[in-house]
C-alpha cells in the first residue's frame, strides 16, 4: 500500500510538471485575415511574382551593374551583415545553457604554524574538473535560446528588407538621373528654338514688322529659358551623388552612363493571391520572427517565477584526499564531489513578475507591429497597382498631347516667319511644346518607378537565406 501511494505521488508530480510546461507556453497568434484577392488587379491576368533578378527586366546593362555594386558596397548592408553575426553570437550564447557547463579548477594552500608544542605546515592543493547543470524543468533556457534563434532569423530578414529597399532606391535614382538629363535636353531644345525665334523677332524688327514689345517678350522667354538650364544640372549633380551614397562610392570621379529613358523595358509582373505576399515579404517575415522572439521570452519570463534544480559535479585528485568536518584522509588521491540546490524565489519586490508583464506587454506589442506589417504590406501592393492602371490609361493621351503639340508649334513658327502668324500664338504654342515634351519624360520616369515599386511591394522575389 505504501509503495502504490508513492506511485501515485509520483504520477501527480509528472502529471503537474506537465500541465505547467504547457500553461508556460506562450498562445499562437490569431492567423491574420486578408482579402481573397487585390482590388486594383488587372482582372484575369495570371500571377507573375518578381524573381530575385527584377531589375533584368529594365533591360538596362548599367543599371545592373549599379545594383551589383550596390550589394557589394553599400554601407548600410554592410552594417546589417554585422547585425546578423550579432545574433548568431548571442544565439549561440544563449543556447549555450541548455547545455552542461564544464571548468577545470586548480587551486593551492599553504598552512604553516608554531607553538609552544612545536612548529608545523601543510601544502593543500587540488586538480579538479567542475560540472553544473540546471535542470531546465520548465523551459526558461529552451525558450531563451528560441528567443535568441528568432532574433538572428529576423535580423536575416531585415537585412533583406534593407537590401530591397537598397535596390529599388538604386533603381529609382538611376530613372530620376537618366530623366533629369533627358528633361536637360528637352530644356536645351527648347533653349534653341528661342534663340531661334529671337533670331526671327529681331529681323522682323529691324526691317520694321514687329515692335519693340514683341522683342523684349522673347528676349524674356529666352532669359527663363536659359535659367532652368543651370537648375536642372544642379539636380543632375545631385541625383549622381544621390546615387555614389547608396552602391557604397565617393562622388568624386563617380559617372554613371545613359541619357535618356528611351529604349528601357518594362518587366512584366502581377500579383498572385494576397496569401502568397505573407510569406513573399522580408518585413512580415521579420515581424513574425520577432512575435516568435517575444513569445519566447514570455515562456522563459513565466519559468522565472518557478523553482530551479542545479546540479553541481566536481572531480579529480587533491591533498589531502578529502577534508571535510567529520572525517579528514591525509595524502594525495582521487576525489569527488556531488551536489544538488533547489532554488525558488519567495521575495524579490515583485521584480520577476515585473519582467514577466513588460515581457507580456512587449508581446503584444510586436503583435500590433505584426497585424500592421501585413496591412502595409497590402497597402503597399495596391497603391503600385492603382498607379500603374492609372499610368496605363492615361498612356495614349500623354502620347497624342506630345504629338499634337509639336505639330502646332511647328505650323505657328512656319506661319511667323512666312509673315502670316500672329507672335503670340507662336509664344503659346512654344511654352505649350516645352510643357508637353517636359510632363512626357515626366510621364516615362512615373512609369518606371511604378514598376519599381510594384516589384519592391511584392517582396522582390525574396526567400529566406542563411
Amino acid at each position: 500500500m505504501f509503495r502504490g501511494g508513492n506511485h501515485w505521488v509520483t504520477a501527480c508530480a509528472v502529471s503537474a510538471l506537465a500541465c505547467t510546461s504547457c500553461a508556460l507556453q506562450a498562445p499562437k497568434p490569431v492567423p491574420p485575415e486578408v482579402p481573397a484577392a487585390f482590388q486594383n488587379a488587372a482582372p484575369g491576368t495570371p500571377a507573375a511574382w518578381p524573381g530575385q533578378d527584377w531589375y533584368q527586366g529594365f533591360r538596362s546593362p548599367a543599371l545592373d551593374g549599379l545594383l551589383t555594386e550596390a550589394t557589394r558596397g553599400n554601407l548600410d548592408l554592410t552594417a546589417a551583415r554585422a547585425r546578423i553575426v550579432q545574433a548568431d553570437a548571442r544565439a549561440r550564447q544563449a543556447g549555450a545553457a541548455i547545455l552542461p557547463s564544464l571548468d577545470g579548477v586548480g587551486s593551492g594552500n599553504f598552512l604553516a604554524g608554531h607553538s609552544s608544542n612545536g612548529s608545523a605546515h601543510e601544502l593543500d592543493w587540488s586538480a579538479l574538473l567542475s560540472a553544473s547543470y540546471e535542470v531546465d524543468f520548465w523551459g526558461k533556457n529552451r525558450a531563451t535560446a528560441n528567443a535568441a534563434r528568432f532574433l538572428g532569423t529576423a535580423a536575416r530578414a531585415d537585412r533583406d528588407t534593407l537590401a530591397l529597399t537598397t535596390l529599388a532606391g538604386v533603381a529609382d535614382g538611376y530613372f530620376e538621373l537618366l530623366s533629369i538629363r533627358e528633361r536637360l535636353k528637352i530644356a536645351q531644345s527648347n533653349l534653341d528654338a528661342a534663340r531661334g525665334l529671337l533670331a526671327v523677332v529681331q529681323t522682323r524688327f529691324n526691317a520694321g514688322a514687329s515692335d519693340p514689345v514683341t522683342l523684349a517678350t522673347q528676349r524674356t522667354v529666352l532669359a527663363s529659358a536659359q535659367l532652368v538650364v543651370p537648375d536642372l544640372k544642379q539636380r543632375e549633380q545631385e541625383a549622381l551623388t544621390a546615387l555614389a551614397l547608396l552602391v557604397g562610392r565617393s562622388p568624386e570621379g563617380f559617372e554613371v552612363p545613359g541619357a535618356t529613358l528611351d529604349g528601357l523595358a518594362e518587366p512584366q509582373v502581377a500579383p498572385g493571391l494576397p496569401m502568397e505576399l505573407l510569406t513573399r515579404r522580408p518585413d512580415v517575415y521579420s515581424a513574425e520572427a520577432n512575435l516568435r522572439a517575444a513569445d519566447a521570452d514570455l515562456v522563459a519570463a513565466r519559468a522565472a517565477l518557478l523553482p530551479t534544480l542545479t546540479l553541481t559535479a566536481a572531480g579529480g585528485v587533491q591533498n589531502p584526499a578529502l577534508n571535510a568536518a567529520v572525517i579528514t584522509l591525509s595524502g594525495v588521491g582521487p576525489t569527488l564531489n556531488l551536489g544538488a540546490g533547489l532554488t525558488q524565489s519567495i521575495f524579490d519586490g515583485g521584480r520577476l513578475r515585473a519582467v514577466r508583464d513588460a515581457t507580456r506587454a512587449r508581446q503584444e506589442e510586436l503583435l500590433a507591429t505584426y497585424r500592421k506589417a501585413i496591412l502595409a504590406a497590402l497597402v503597399d501592393v495596391e497603391n503600385a497597382l492603382a498607379g500603374i492602371h492609372n499610368l496605363d490609361e492615361a498612356r495614349e493621351v500623354q502620347a497624342e498631347n506630345l504629338k499634337q503639340s509639336e505639330q502646332a508649334f511647328d505650323g505657328a513658327q512656319l506661319r511667323y516667319r512666312q509673315g502670316a502668324g500672329d507672335f503670340l500664338a507662336v509664344l503659346e504654342a512654344q511654352r505649350t511644346l516645352y510643357a508637353a515634351r517636359d510632363q512626357y519624360g515626366q510621364y516615362k520616369l512615373a512609369r518606371l518607378q511604378a514598376l519599381v515599386g510594384l516589384c519592391k511591394a511584392l517582396g522582390g522575389g525574396w526567400e529566406l537565406q542563411k
